[in-house]
């Protein structure tokens, strides 16, 4: 634990002008970003009595080893540099938006050439518009196959908007007319667009002219006597109706609004949002935060307007955390530089952005619901974390008391190798941070010169440490473009304990690796499955943990996941290289056009399934190659496709080398274990 008197500034130093600051740790990562009005008056509050401080600036100051800062020339360009930082260090004391749950959303890909319309969770991407979220995923669906009779979008998947296309009819949707079918040329691509684009009109609010343009034409189309397509528009129009009946209108001057509110404890708040667009609630989300310091209501809304609203895609107008800027945002305390936010809010949005507390009336009324929500949804989390947070505390506590080790293993990880009789070996790095999963830092290995277990447990080892020597290297390097940037790169985070998938001979390689790379400051343990042992370094017997135990429970968590996932890439790689040895000795067929088939295709599974036509209708596969490649990949036993006698140049040994590439046993596994699995996103780094 350091001393904040031995990095604080010389007196005198620190400007007054307003900036943006960043506290560093020793080892040069950036673990707090912060903005001041007066950089000095700010600075200062972090080096008076420690003992006074927030729990958690206390802890954030005593971890740190330096300080620095930049000065900007107004607030605004303080706040979006702030923004700017957070974004790219991800500083671990800086208050984190945590969903309290995972929100199913609308989303309309407007990035691809058809797009699609589709329920999705998760990270918000770049040229995608989402409407909600929802509460649940049937309310998405439910809305969606009520508006598909108006604005019959696309809402099918790649792969089958893709096959489609090729074999030239359309799916079920297509036929009933609850898709405009552009896969097969029903629609041009902006016929289609338009379609979407009227789809997300509604959505967003501007359902008054729609309906109104539905009544217009179902009167014209009864004027002129086409009764069918009057019908069909008062169908429409009532499928409109009764959507727009399911959102109940909560502002009766068809306001856009966020309506804000928080719910807290001296660590953590718990922030819900209303979505009110055109009156009517569109969505709702909460998120769950920790308290850094000790910080007001409208300090929560400081942090809350630049973490949920920064960042917005210039075409879309929505931020990186999924939400449009409003005309309105409904708070419960207005922040100390309100104008700047509502300047900053305004940029964003390209037109005027109101920022205010309500007094009166159903704005008022609306959030004081908000705010009950708020209060439930902390109320929930508490109860959650009180058990979630006594349990891994105790088992870190366990795991630190039976290693022996001189802290709590704050962050662990563990390597599993995966293969099939020595061929295809990969291996898994997966970790956890305060016990829980950390997916952005996972990694993949192919391992190439590991023929066992523990050959490839040693080189992996090696190579993920000696990455991370390298990297500390240049981080040091006061020329290197690491010590100026100061973000952590791939492997300069080492562990506290590294546990390795197996017993005594697993934990030996990996601690000779360990050993030859100098490292003696991460514990190393390895766990075996069949009894669940715990093997530690140059001791004879294993440590046998309680089977009731919060440690071993710990400990299990982390290799299985370190497992799942080694099995899930050895399984892609073991499909790939299958696919590839199949089609190395078709005739015909070299390099470029076998990436050009795996492209198409994907896996063994997709290529057995497919039909002569649909080869072919890849560049530069004939019908001729075409059987050849489907004789090579089928099943033992399968008929092969015949070829056929009316087309000219079929050579009649082309049959015999059919036969005996359909006779050829599948190398390196089972053929049922072949079928495709799901692809599993790779983190930033992955296959080091």
């Amino acid at each position: 634990m350091a001393d904040p008197s031995t990095y604080r500034p010389a007196v005198g130093s620190i400007p007054e002008s307003p900036g943006v600051y960043r506290f560093r740790d020793p080892a040069g990562r950036v673990i707090y970003v912060g903005k001041a009005k007066s950089l000095r008056q700010r600075l200062n509050s972090y080096f008076a009595d420690v003992a006074g401080l927030h729990p958690r600036t206390r802890q954030m100051v005593t971890t740190a080893a330096s300080v620095e800062w930049t000065v900007v020339g107004t607030e605004v360009e303080a706040l979006q540099l702030e923004y700017n930082w957070i974004k790219e260090f991800d500083p671990r004391f800086n208050v984190r938006y945590r969903d309290d749950k995972s929100y199913p959303s609308l989303a309309v890909t407007l990035n691809e050439e058809y797009p699609r319309l589709q329920v999705m969770r998760g990270p918000k991407k770049k040229g995608v518009r989402y409407f909600g979220p929802y509460a649940h995923a049937w309310a998405i669906r439910e809305t969606l196959d009520t508006l598909t009779r108006v604005f019959p979008a696309r809402t099918c998947s790649n792969g089958v908007f893709k096959r489609a296309s090729q074999i030239g009819r359309p799916c079920l949707l297509g036929y009933i007319g609850k898709c405009a079918a552009p896969c097969v040329g029903r629609v041009s691509a902006e016929e289609h667009r338009e379609i979407v684009d009227d789809f997300c009109d509604f959505m967003a609010g501007r359902t008054d002219s729609m309906v109104k343009r539905l009544e217009r034409e179902m009167a014209e189309a009864a004027e002129a006597m086409e009764y069918e397509k009057a019908a069909r528009l008062r169908d429409d129009l009532g499928a409109l109706k009764r959507a727009m009946e399911k959102q109940a209108v909560v502002l009766g001057d068809g306001t856009d609004a966020d309506v804000v509110a928080f719910a807290q404890d001296e660590l953590e708040a718990a922030v819900q949002v209303f979505h009110v667009r055109g009156g009517r609630v569109r969505g709702q989300r909460g998120w769950i935060i920790d308290k850094v310091e000790e910080v007001t209501t409208g300090q929560l809304v400081e942090q809350f307007l630049l973490q949920v609203y920064g960042g917005v895609d210039e075409q879309t107008g929505v931020g990186e955390a999924g939400e449009a800027v409003p005309r309105e945002v409904l708070v419960p305390e207005l922040p100390d530089d309100a104008d700047v936010y509502a300047e900053l809010l305004s940029e964003l949005r390209g037109s005027r952005v109101s920022l205010r507390v309500p007094q009166r009336g159903d704005k008022r009324n609306l959030m004081e619901t908000v705010e009950r929500n708020a209060k439930e949804a902390f109320a929930r989390h508490r109860v959650k974390r009180a058990s979630d947070l006594t349990a891994r505390s105790l088992a870190l506590a366990e795991i630190q008391e039976a290693l022996d080790l001189p802290e709590a293993p704050l962050r662990i990880e563990c390597i599993d190798i995966s293969h099939v009789q020595g061929t295809n070996v990969v291996a898994s790095m997966v970790v956890f941070e305060d016990g829980l999963a950390k997916k952005s830092d996972y990694r993949r290995f192919s391992v190439a010169h590991g023929t066992d277990d523990t050959a490839a447990m040693a080189e992996v080892v090696r190579r993920r440490f000696a990455r991370h020597l390298k990297e500390e290297a240049d981080r040091r390097d006061e020329q290197g473009i690491a010590a100026e940037e100061g973000r952590p790169r791939k492997f300069a985070y080492p562990p506290n304990l590294l546990v390795v998938d197996g017993g005594a001979p697993q934990v030996a390689a990996a601690g000779r690796s360990l050993a030859e790379l100098g490292i003696v400051d991460v514990a190393v343990c390895g766990l075996a499955k069949r009894m669940e042992e715990v093997w530690l370094p140059d001791d004879p017997d294993p440590l046998i943990l309680p089977r009731t135990s919060e440690a071993l429970y710990l400990l299990q968590r982390v290799r299985d996941e370190a497992h799942r996932f080694a099995i899930t890439y050895h399984r892609q790689r073991r499909s790939t290289t299958m696919l590839v040895s199949l089609l190395d000795d078709v005739p015909g067929l070299g390099e470029s056009r076998r990436k050009a088939l795996m492209k198409q295709f994907g896996s063994l599974k997709r290529l057995r399934a497919a039909t002569v036509e649909e080869l072919t209708a890849v560049p530069g596969i004939g019908r001729r190659t075409a059987e050849a490649v489907l004789a090579a990949v089928a099943e033992p036993g399968a008929p092969s496709a015949e070829p056929d006698p009316e087309v000219e140049g079929v050579d009649p040994d082309d049959e015999v080398l059919r036969s005996a590439a359909q006779q050829r046993p599948v190398q390196g596994a089972d053929a049922g274990e072949m079928a495709e699995v799901g692809r599993v996103r790779p983190a930033a780094g992955a296959g080091a």
